[in-house]
This record gives structure tokens, sequence and C-alpha cells, in this order.
């Protein structure tokens, strides 16, 4: 399901859920340097545990996990996108990852480059979806 106000953002929903799960979709790219290009460069996250996480933190990450795949059940539901800015978007979404239930926000720019996540946070459901 994607939600969203218009047309216009209806169409770019459709774009940024392609891209979600952050970090997950091959067909973007499993290199450092593809990693790269997603993001902007001010980019920081705040993953599951509170902790806050810089772009070299999540760069680093990144290419340590994808040197040996790994096969995961990714289900997305309840995506949800919202414009905040001019060209900058707000997605939402529960990420069902193998069993662990998440909450995800990502802020995605779009430049003349192409899409830019600017900030991407998951908190962990403790009480079920």
């Amino acid at each position: 399901m994607i939600a969203a106000g218009n047309s216009e953002v209806s169409g770019i929903a459709e774009q940024l859920a392609s891209r979600e799960p952050l970090f997950h979709r091959p067909e973007f790219g499993t290199t450092r340097q593809d990693f790269d290009q997603m993001m902007a460069e001010e980019f920081w996250e705040v993953g599951a545990s509170g902790r806050i996480y810089s772009k070299q933190r999540v760069l680093d990450t990144l290419e340590s996990r994808h040197q040996q795949p790994v096969a995961e059940r990714l289900e997305v539901t309840r995506f949800a996108c919202q414009q905040i800015a001019v060209d900058v978007f707000l997605v939402t979404y529960t990420l069902d990852q193998s069993g662990r239930i998440t909450r995800r926000a990502s802020l995605w720019r779009q430049t003349p480059d192409g899409w830019r996540v600017v900030y991407h946070q998951g908190t962990v459901v403790a009480d079920g979806p």
C-alpha cells in the first residue's frame, strides 16, 4: 500500500517505495560506492538501539555486511509518503525482517543526480505490529 496526498506525490511515493527498505535493494547496488551515491553528504541515522550513526559508520557497516550476501525475508507494510519541503519527502513504513518488527522513517531529497537519503531511523516494535 502506498499512501500519498495527490497524484504527483503518489508517483514519487512509488519511486521511493522501490528504494525501501533502505540499503536492502540490490538493484540499487551493493558496494560502498553504490551506497555512498544513495546518501546525502549530511546523512545520519538513528538505529533501532537509539544510537546515532554517521554516514561513514553506516558505509563501513554496509561494506562489511555486503561482502557475503545474506538471504532475508523482508516485508514492508503501512508505507506512506509525505512531501515536507520542496524536493524533500518523508517515507514511513513497518518492516518485518524475518520476524523482527521495526517502524522505519527516511527523509529523501530529490536532486538533479537522483534521490539521496538524508536521514533514516528504525525503531523496534516491542508489542507487535
